[in-house]
């Protein structure tokens, strides 16, 4: 099974999903794949945040991540994009593909799953994950996590440059990471989970 995992920046992945691809990549079988737009240089260094995300992708066993070369926040909806998800998709072939949720206050968020979503359109099984700008947020799939959170947090503990930052709310990724994944375990009646939203999930049987 080949997945990709789609985001905007260093550490969004991570922060979205990073629980799931850890179950996920542990089967036998599973390669993951990444394809991130930007090197996030507006928040750490563009130098910086690729080590960090290349550190966090060698944890997660990540098979190669594909940078898309376009500038942090400085990017739109169109040909380019699009054209280059759909070479990354076309050589993967993933059975299931994450990307960030449209709605969300972020600009590079949005138009990332704008394009994703015409990218995609033959894939079977694509989901929306959660990042802390998404709004208006309300998942119908939730995963378990409460037995990999520890290692998704050693994951975002790889975003040295983002957990320093000061944040307005006060909490930093790996604070939010850890109230966002009891929530959503609330939500699920588990004690930690990450929810989502399919654009668009095939069942393999009923």
């Amino acid at each position: 099974m080949n997945i990709l995992a789609i985001g905007a920046h260093p550490d969004d992945i991570e922060y979205g999903c990073g629980g799931t691809l850890l179950k996920m990549s542990s089967q036998e079988q599973v390669r993951l794949f990444y394809f991130i737009a930007t090197k996030g240089e507006l928040s750490g260094g563009a130098s910086v945040r690729e080590k960090e995300q290349e550190e966090a992708a060698r944890l997660l066993k990540v098979e190669k991540i594909y940078w898309g070369g376009f500038k942090d926040a400085n990017f739109s909806v169109g040909r380019d994009l699009i054209g280059k998800l759909e070479e990354v998709i076309s050589e993967i072939r993933p059975e299931v593909i994450f990307v960030n949720y449209p709605q969300d206050t972020h600009q590079d968020h949005r138009y990332l799953a704008d394009c994703t979503v015409v990218a995609s359109r033959y894939c079977k099984k694509v989901v929306y994950y959660e990042d802390y700008t998404s709004v208006n947020y309300e998942p119908d799939i939730f995963v378990d996590i409460s037995d990999v959170l520890g290692e998704k947090v050693k994951l975002l503990e790889c975003h040295k440059s983002q957990i320093e930052r000061v944040y307005p709310t006060g909490l930093d990724i790996v604070e939010s990471t850890r109230a966002v994944a009891s929530f959503r375990g609330f939500q699920a009646k588990v004690k930690y989970a990450e929810g989502f939203k399919a654009l668009r999930y095939l069942l393999d049987t009923i």
